[in-house]
């Protein structure tokens, strides 16, 4: 198994190889939703649309001759796996939408490829085998997920749709490509979501239309970026809705009319989020997150916590909940806004703390030496070597590493134990079915 290949690195005077067609035969996953195959040159193919011991035929879609590796979509299948069906979508498979990796493959076998990549990121990476990360190597499908083969969850309560810019109509770009591949309905998208009637509508004038359906709460949220010059349409959906803009010379996001956020649950708490700021996109997401890593730190009253890369405040309104009046959270966030919603959300619990700015220039700044608590929710490159080691100084009791991609955790964890902290505990689960994304949720504790 190798990971997700970043660039074909070929010289000015190579041929393409686009179009290219290879039997092969499929070998493990990789990374990213692709498989690996060679040629019968030994040249590795990284195969989209190909499940693990099939043979195929493979088109060539990226590369050269004499690269590195070359990209390709399984175009026939000659030897199906057991474990293919029929893509349930109708906008799946090769040179379709590039939304969902593994439309071809039954639930089940999604989270086995799943495990596999966690697997190897972690042996390749931080030199761990499951069992010395505390993980039995499942990963565990949100409630109500568990469904038969063929059978999708809408579970996308947040959807980016892109505008074709020749029809107006809304749709989902294509795998690594600018192109638009109009929908009647995406499979995956929330109920609170696919009611907007998005598709539906002509967007012309618009580079992108993005849906957001609150999970607890009745709000819905659209917030259009418009092409340089593009006039807003008047927006008539199906529900009720808040619209938003973003301005194409600052990227900054302005309410037209409604409200200027959504009101989230978890936790039994609610949690505004603002001008399309960031939330777990599936509805189990949050509950589920907030349970496994109070389940993993065991917060105690009078705890001293961190939470970095805060959000809006959904770890640390939990972690404020159970260290009580005694306790205290300092939650480190970059976004303005999201600062904004995360001191609005938290503003019942005086002993709790928001600052805005990176966590490696604010941190050092804060004189903190010692914590009994750490929870870490870093953007998908993970958190670095340097936050790393500041962390691992801090003598933790435990932290709680929640991660949406396996190799920067993995990459990561290898650096925390460079600091002295090995896992105790390691829980996988699929909050994104039918894609190759996967969250986790790692325990550390010190070493001695």
């Amino acid at each position: 198994m190798q990971a997700e290949p970043k660039n074909s690195q070929v010289g000015p005077e190579t041929d393409s190889l686009v179009g290219q067609e290879y039997e092969v035969e499929i070998g493990p996953v990789a990374h990213g939703g692709h498989c690996i195959a060679r040629t019968a040159e030994g040249q590795v193919l990284f195969v989209r649309h190909a499940l693990p011991g099939e043979r195929v035929v493979a088109r060539v879609t990226e590369g050269e001759e004499g690269a590195r590796f070359l990209r390709a979509d399984a175009v026939r299948v000659l030897e199906a796996s057991k474990d293919r069906v029929e893509a349930p979508c109708p906008y799946a498979g090769p040179g379709r939408c590039g939304g969902c990796d593994w439309q071809h493959a039954k639930p089940g076998a999604q989270r086995r490829l799943k495990g596999e990549v966690i697997a190897e990121q972690l042996e390749r990476l931080a030199g761990l085998t499951p069992e010395e990360a505390g993980w039995d190597g499942t990963v565990m499908p949100a409630e109500g997920d568990k469904l038969p083969a063929g059978e999708v969850p809408q579970w996308r309560t947040r959807v980016q749709y892109a505008v074709d810019p020749a029809t107006g109509r809304a749709g989902l770009r294509r795998h690594r490509s600018h192109e638009v591949e109009p929908i009647e309905h995406c499979m995956i998208a929330a109920e609170g979501v696919s009611e907007l009637g998005i598709e539906q509508r002509d967007w012309t004038g618009m580079e992108t239309v993005e849906a957001i359906a609150a999970t607890g709460s009745q709000d819905r949220q659209v917030v259009l970026t418009p092409r340089p010059g593009g006039r807003l349409p008047l927006v008539e959906l199906d529900k009720p809705v808040s619209v938003l803009r973003v301005d194409e010379k600052t990227g900054g996001v302005h309410r037209v009319h409604g409200r200027p956020f959504v009101r989230e649950r978890a936790d039994g708490r609610t949690h505004r989020v603002g001008a399309g700021g960031f939330w777990q996109v599936h509805p189990k997401a949050a509950d589920t997150l907030v349970t496994a890593v109070m389940q993993g730190l065991l917060p105690r009253k009078g705890d001293m916590a961190l939470d970095l890369y805060c959000g809006v405040g959904l770890f640390a309104g939990a972690l404020a909940d159970r260290i009580g009046d005694k306790g205290a959270v300092l939650g480190i966030e970059s976004g303005k806004r999201a600062v904004e919603d995360a001191r609005h959300n938290l503003a019942d619990f005086p002993r709790v703390r928001i600052e805005q700015g990176k966590v490696d220039s604010v941190l050092p700044r804060t004189g903190i030496t010692e914590v009994d608590l750490i929870v870490l929710d870093p953007p998908r490159a993970g958190a670095g070597r340097a936050t790393v080691a500041h962390l691992a100084s801090l003598s933790a009791r435990r932290i709680a590493y929640v991660a949406c991609d396996p190799a920067a955790l993995a990459r990561d964890l290898g650096y925390f134990r460079e600091g002295g902290y090995r896992v105790r505990m390691l829980r996988a689960f699929d909050l994104f079915p039918m894609t190759s994304h996967v969250e986790c949720v790692a325990i550390l504790e010190p070493s001695k």
